[in-house]
Formats: structure tokens, C-alpha cells, sequence
């Protein structure tokens, strides 16, 4: 009787597939990328809505907006008017699975400001993203003292705010109570705390020279 249970939990072992899977010699499965058929080819979308401080900007830039959209990213894009909002939505030409959440990064930061060019980032590096918060986040301000808070970060012709963005290699827009940052995770902390110093009162020269300090380590790493 004995024996004829353990015969029958024997598991007779299947057969794998070399191109299916590959074992190397730390013994951790690869597997092979999905393919289309795999994945599936449900159609998505996304809508980014269009302020109206960047309704002309956009009708102005569309053909450097459409263009890597569709050309590089295989995806369908197009302005409904009625709606004013840009919608874009996978086609069966799509090869990359995140080529849609890329290509509504890359939009979504044109809509906050950023230049069309800087926004390209977005596309072509993976480490990219977009940082934004308030400046009643790091202190209450009203009045004039916002206002004075605002002008400490531009600086006279927008000289601070290009400093911090040349140490830090990121791309910061102001506007009004919100700042977003563009850049790398570690540069977009060095701007923030940059600004966050500004909004607390810290005097301009103060800032500078941390950020000499902070651009000569980022040289030396990179």
C-alpha cells in the first residue's frame, strides 16, 4: 500500500523550453519579452487637459509636439477643440508598452510651463520626472511676503532660478504659488532645498555658494 501512494504523488518533471525560459548560473529565470500578441491589444488613452494660458503656446509648438509622438513613440495623437484637451491613445503600430505614459509626461510638462525642448527629456531619458509643490509647503506666506518670497527664487532677470538650474541640471518653472522641477531625482532634491532655503529667507549669496559647492561635487561624480 505504501508503495503504491508514493507512486502515485511521483510528479513526472515537464519539459521547459530553452527560448522560453533560461537559467544562468545564479539559477534566476530569464524570461523572454512579451510579445504583442502577448500583451494583448486593447486600445488606451489618455487625455491632458489644455489651460488657457497655453492655448496659444501649444497651437504654436503642435508640429514639435506631434512629431516625436507619433513618429517615435507609434501613437495617435490629436486636439479636441470642443474639449480642449489633447488626447492620445496606443495604435496597433505601438511596440513600447510605456510609450503612452511617456509621451502624457512629456505633454502634461509642456502644459505646466516647461519648454518644449526640455520636456523632450522626458522621451529620451528614463530617469526623468516632473517634481511640483507649493510654497505654503514649506512656509505660510500672504501678501507682500509671498511676493518677496517669489522674487527672492527669480532673482533680478531670473538670475537665481538659471544658477540653480545650471548646478543642479534641472528646468524649474514658477508659477505663481507653485514651482515644478524638472530633472533627475537626486537633482531635482539639491533645487528643491536650493528654493526651500530662498522661501525661508535665506539671503541669495547664501545659496549661491552652496550651489558652487553642490555643482563642483555633481561634476566630480559625473
Amino acid at each position: 500500500m505504501e508503495e503504491e501512494q508514493q507512486s502515485e504523488l511521483i510528479v513526472e518533471p515537464q519539459e521547459l523550453n530553452s527560448a522560453e525560459v533560461q537559467v544562468q548560473d545564479s539559477e534566476t529565470p530569464q524570461f523572454p519579452a512579451l510579445t504583442k500578441t502577448q500583451t494583448g491589444t486593447k486600445i488606451e488613452e489618455r487625455k491632458i487637459v489644455v489651460p488657457k494660458h497655453r492655448y496659444t503656446p501649444l497651437k504654436e509648438n503642435w508640429t514639435k509636439i506631434y512629431t516625436p509622438v507619433v513618429e517615435n513613440l507609434k501613437l495617435q495623437v490629436r486636439m479636441n477643440t470642443k474639449s480642449r484637451a489633447v488626447e492620445i491613445r496606443t495604435s496597433q503600430h505601438t511596440e513600447d508598452i510605456g510609450a503612452l505614459q511617456r509621451a502624457a509626461d512629456f505633454i502634461q510638462a509642456f502644459m505646466l510651463g516647461f519648454d518644449v525642448d526640455d520636456a523632450l527629456a522626458l522621451l529620451r531619458l528614463e530617469d526623468l520626472y516632473v517634481d511640483t509643490f507649493e510654497i505654503e509647503d514649506v512656509k505660510r506666506l500672504h501678501g507682500d511676503h509671498l511676493s518677496r518670497a517669489i522674487g527672492r527664487i527669480a532673482g533680478k532677470d531670473g538670475k537665481t532660478k538659471f544658477q540653480i538650474e545650471n548646478a543642479t541640471r534641472t528646468r524649474i518653472v514658477l508659477a505663481d504659488r507653485k514651482i515644478h522641477i524638472l530633472g533627475s531625482f537626486s537633482n531635482i532634491k539639491v533645487a528643491r532645498n536650493s528654493i526651500s532655503d530662498l522661501i525661508l529667507g535665506a539671503p541669495p549669496g547664501k545659496v549661491s555658494a552652496k550651489l558652487r559647492t553642490v555643482a563642483s561635487r555633481l561634476a566630480e561624480r559625473y
